[in-house]
């Protein structure tokens, strides 16, 4: 593999790390096996903390790549809680607000789900990595900080429904999407159709382009075959 003329690396992200984690344990690995303090690495997309999947990794002069490759399709796996809401629309933060589920069928689930099909206009998570005056959204949001976020058009080619539990209230959805489509938001949005509130509690990027999940390698992995190209070459 060389490193330096580039390579596009798909990683299944875990749990509770944040993209530039993948980035910095992969260049990381690369740099120790090529004995060199630096090298170009980046990503084709963020991927929340609290969300797992697939992240493309490009190293080298293929990093000249990622403007392009970020506006490849993306394929998500998605649990909603309805019935309540929370402040960054995830389990980032406590429920803020509970609502009467009474009323949700999966006769009216299925009724609502199809309208988010096409172009929408969706307004970004205060919690999200939006730039506001040279700040991150979500720097201000913590800080208690309220700012308005202008909604942005996007385009979700596909949802379907994959399950719904109606004793829990929760549902699991899947959706193809374009660049800069936030999924918690989706959520939230998806709960105010259905007048019940929601929030996102488990989402799994399952797709980007036509890299798949299954041809994801883990960050260990990745390290671990680093380690082993380099004890073939002594």
């Amino acid at each position: 593999m060389d490193f330096v003329a580039g390579e596009i690396i798909a990683i299944d992200k875990p749990l509770h790390w944040t993209s530039f984690d993948v980035v910095n344990k992969v260049r990381g690995a690369i740099c120790h096996y090529l004995g060199q303090r630096k090298l170009k690495v980046g990503h084709t997309g963020t991927l929340d903390p609290l969300a797992t999947g697939v992240v493309i990794i490009c190293t080298g002069k293929k990093t000249k790549l990622i403007s392009e490759l970020q506006y490849d399709t993306k394929e998500y796996v998605a649990t909603l809680q309805l019935g309540a809401t929370t402040p960054s629309y995830d389990l980032e933060k406590e429920i803020d607000r509970t609502y009467p589920t009474a009323h949700i069928t999966r006769e009216l689930i299925d009724e609502v789900i199809p309208q988010f099909v096409g172009e929408l206009w969706q307004t970004p998570p205060m919690f999200s990595a939006v730039q506001i005056n040279g700040k991150r959204a979500y720097e201000l949001a913590r800080k208690g900080e309220q700012v308005e976020l202008k909604p942005k058009l996007l385009v979700i080619d596909e949802i379907e429904v994959m399950q719904f539990n109606p004793e829990t209230m929760q549902l699991t959805i899947r959706v193809v999407c374009s660049k800069g489509t936030y999924i918690r938001a989706l959520a939230r949005d998806i709960g105010e159709r259905l007048q019940s509130g929601a929030h996102l509690i488990a989402l799994r990027r399952i797709r980007v382009g036509d890299t798949r999940i299954e041809n994801c390698t883990t960050v260990e992995q990745f390290s671990e075959s680093i380690k082993n190209l380099k004890k073939t070459e002594e």
